[in-house]
């Protein structure tokens, strides 16, 4: 028998109760999508702040007419011809990583879970590739794995010029950015100092890939890195100078105008004595009256049998000048900035047999997979920058998962003792201090013909030193 409706206005509870509830399955709508993007709404945000999830294209020096009509249709919101036009640029050019992001992103539809990477596109473009190739990567294997907890992720691009002003305005929009639940950058260590102000006082994580100060450690419950810091690099080129070249006294090449150069000329200094050794002479690559040949001939004089090479990218062509000037009669060593495809090209045969520490070598662990991959998707190796870029996008993932998209959320997981994300370098692991407990690489400059310029980095045998 049905049930009759009762005559006259509902009472006063019922109402209330129905208005509690419709609110409350509002807020729980809104508050389990808050952390998500919309796709087009993230385009039109894009377009006025110097920021790119495909709206426009960042790295000019690698395009195509394909390339610019997936990003025409993105901007029109005809995604399925943006991914047809992408997947026809990277036939193209396949180890384009803009491209694979943009591509990455069509495809991650209209809602998804967003982080930005902040990378040096204008006064580095060669290392800010190297980098959106890991996490270009990183993106492609969780997205084609079902996402993070069934939602697809998109990656925001910015180019700071790795300039301290632009990356703190670069950081500001991305802390502005709704949905946005981490960040990949920056590059040098002054530029992640500098916006690691802005990620602290906003509380948006950050994980750098590339700086290695140990100005950094402690210095947010924010800033996190995945490449292990400068006290470590030294104490490795250190060690190698005094037990395997069995040579007591070095001559410093720094940069005064960073403060990466700084920190590990620092270590370096300090390692060196702790073996034994000394330091006899150091000389400023950033002075305007620097010479190579006067530098080497005063390190001569003065005793040095070994020359270590500390400068920054920025002082790289100078630190090579003094690689032509040696000849190879001194020994020489040098830091991560000097793993670059222009001191192979450039100090050829004058460069070979110097020694850099570097956090990872492609040839360092041959049952690894993910060098395997990297090969196959990008169609040759990869650098130790895409490597630990990866393994930074696959901390943010994993923290996700682990503690739900939120800032609060990524910043808990990050922090705890009990937190591991697989990389391609290893476990990601980080220390109350915001570093990777992880060893650096010493590799070897040698003859050879992978690179294509007639020398390599080789590993050093068993060098992987913490």
């Amino acid at each position: 028998m049905p049930t009759q409706k009762p005559s006259g206005p509902p009472p006063i509870a019922y109402i209330m109760s129905g208005l509690l509830l419709a609110g409350g399955g509002y807020w729980w709508l809104t508050h389990q999508n808050s952390n998500k993007t919309s796709f087009d709404q993230g385009l039109s945000q894009d377009a006025g702040a110097g920021l790119s999830s495909g709206s426009k294209i960042l790295v000019s020096t690698v395009t195509s007419p394909e390339k610019q009509a997936g990003v025409k249709a993105l901007e029109s919101g005809n995604k399925a011809e943006a991914i047809a036009q992408f997947q026809q640029a990277l036939k193209k050019n396949r180890n384009d990583p803009e491209a694979f992001i943009y591509l990455n992103n069509a495809k991650a539809g209209d809602t998804n879970y967003s982080i930005g990477v902040s990378v040096p596109i204008h006064s580095d473009p060669n290392g800010a590739q190297e980098i959106l190739r890991g996490v270009a990567q990183a993106q492609r294997d969780i997205n084609q794995s079902g996402g993070i907890n069934g939602t697809p992720l998109a990656v925001l691009i910015a180019d700071d010029k790795d300039n301290v002003e632009t990356a703190q305005n670069v950081a500001q929009k991305f802390v502005d950015r709704s949905g946005l639940m981490g960040v990949v950058g920056h590059y040098s260590s002054d530029v992640t100092l500098a916006a690691g102000k802005v990620y602290d006082n906003r509380k948006l994580p950050v994980i750098s890939p590339i700086s290695t100060s140990v100005k950094l450690s402690n210095f947010s419950p924010y800033v996190f890195r995945t490449v292990p810091s400068d006290y470590v690099a030294a104490r490795a080129l250190a060690n190698y100078m005094v037990s395997s070249l069995k040579h007591q006294k070095a001559a410093v090449f720094f940069s005064s105008q960073s403060a990466y150069s700084q920190s590990l000329k620092g270590e370096f200094v300090s390692a060196v004595s702790l073996g034994g050794g000394q330091v006899v002479s150091e000389f400023d690559l950033a002075d305007s009256g620097f010479s190579a040949a006067r530098s080497v001939a005063t390190a001569t004089k003065q005793g040095a049998q070994v020359l270590a090479l500390l400068g920054n990218t920025g002082t790289l062509d100078k630190a090579l000048q003094v690689v032509q000037v040696n000849k190879r009669r001194l020994p020489l060593l040098g830091g991560d900035d000097v793993y670059s495809p222009k001191t192979l090209e450039l100090g050829a045969d004058a460069a070979t047999g110097m020694v850099v520490a570097v956090p990872w070598h492609i040839l360092g662990d041959p049952k690894a997979v993910f060098p395997q991959q990297a090969q196959k998707l990008w169609g040759g190796d990869v650098s130790w920058r895409t490597a630990i870029a990866y393994d930074a996008t696959q901390s943010l993932i994993e923290a996700m998962i682990q503690q739900g998209p939120s800032r609060e959320g990524v910043q808990k997981a990050l922090r705890s003792s009990e937190f591991s994300a697989k990389g391609a370098s290893g476990a990601v692991r980080f220390l109350p201090s915001g570093d990777r407990n992880a060893p650096v690489q010493l590799v070897k400059i040698l003859p050879g013909k992978r690179s294509g310029t007639g020398f390599d980095f080789v590993p050093v045998p068993q060098s992987r030193l913490m």
